[in-house]
């Protein structure tokens, strides 16, 4: 049997004698460019993509995480979440209420910056670092609202140390524009704690405070994030003036006073070194309370605190809690 091939061939052929034009045409071959096959041969140019730019704004906490040790943090008195419920802890509670209520504005009256929360003292050692780093940790079991713990006594940090953490950088770095909040905001393994430490020491820290850079990075903290509260633990009022600077930036100022130890002429000091802030609240710090808390156990562990609030020009709320010594 003739293959399909040579019928075609033959019909072919027929029609060309009859003077038939088939339109043969040939197909032109697609183009092979040549695979090299010397190492000498040029390499292809290859146009690199850019990667897509990563802008990151000062409240942009994801760039360092760290973890704290928080049986460590429990064991040398501080507070820490899910920690069993204990007189400390209730205090901490007392004492955080009207500072929240001030800070989303729910207070008597309406603060500016009223989230940014100066913690200080009259003199060194009253505890006032002590305080900072527990209040932080209870406004951080809040489910409406988050916090930052700023390390703003400049002079001689503690925070990074109190927390176990390495020296890095900090405010003083953002602030001489040597580094971006993004890469010096420290985020925890407390889920709603955030912590800006200091940064490298400075010679002209108390200017830096003082300057237009540090006014617009408070105004932008404060107002970046409506539920967060900032907490920042500040150097003593009559040692330093660093913290009198800060004052005049904060919407809370709270004074921590050691019971039985600061002198009385020293609070006075402390308090009309900041008259012009609107509020001022003091918190008395170990102070003996024999009364029993309610719950069925006492202040046998080695911290007693209590507290009083006072409050200038009648503004803000500061009411106190129970156990007012």
């Amino acid at each position: 049997m003739t293959s399909l091939i040579e019928q075609a061939a033959q019909r072919l052929e027929q029609l060309k004698q009859a003077g038939v034009d088939v339109g043969l045409a040939t197909a032109a071959a697609p183009a092979v460019t040549p695979t090299p096959t010397s190492t000498s041969a040029a390499p292809a140019t290859v146009v690199p993509i850019p990667a897509p730019a990563v802008i990151r704004s000062p409240g942009d906490v994801s760039s360092k995480r760290v973890e704290l040790d928080l049986d460590a943090l429990a064991a040398q008195g501080f507070l820490t979440p899910n920690a069993p419920r204990t007189v400390m802890a209730d205090q901490y509670r007392n004492i955080k209420r009207p500072l929240i209520r001030n800070a989303m504005n729910k207070g008597a009256s309406t603060l500016n910056h009223a989230n940014l929360i100066m913690v200080t003292s009259a003199l060194p050692g009253e505890g006032k670092s002590f305080t900072s780093l527990n209040l932080a940790m209870s406004i951080a079991a809040e489910f409406d609202n988050t916090v930052m713990l700023v390390d703003a006594d400049v002079a001689r940090p503690s925070m990074l140390r109190m927390l176990g953490l390495p020296p890095g950088p900090g405010l003083l770095d953002v602030l001489e524009k040597e580094a971006d909040m993004a890469s010096v905001l420290l985020k925890t393994n407390v889920d709603k704690l955030t912590l800006l430490p200091s940064g490298r020491p400075h010679s002209r820290a108390t200017e830096l405070l003082a300057s237009d850079a540090m006014s617009a990075l408070l105004d932008d903290m404060a107002k970046r994030y409506p539920d967060r509260i900032i907490i920042f633990d500040s150097p003593p009022l009559l040692l330093t003036t660093e913290s009198r600077v800060l004052a005049t930036h904060m919407g809370q100022v709270v004074i921590v006073v050691q019971a039985e130890r600061t002198p009385q002429s020293a609070v006075q000091q402390a308090v009309a070194a900041i008259e012009h802030c609107p509020l001022k609240m003091l918190l008395l710090n170990q102070a003996s309370n024999k009364r029993s808390s309610g719950y069925g156990y006492g202040y046998g562990y080695g911290y007693g605190y209590g507290y009083g609030y006072g409050q200038a020009d009648g503004q803000g709320d500061a009411q106190p809690g129970a156990d007012r010594a």
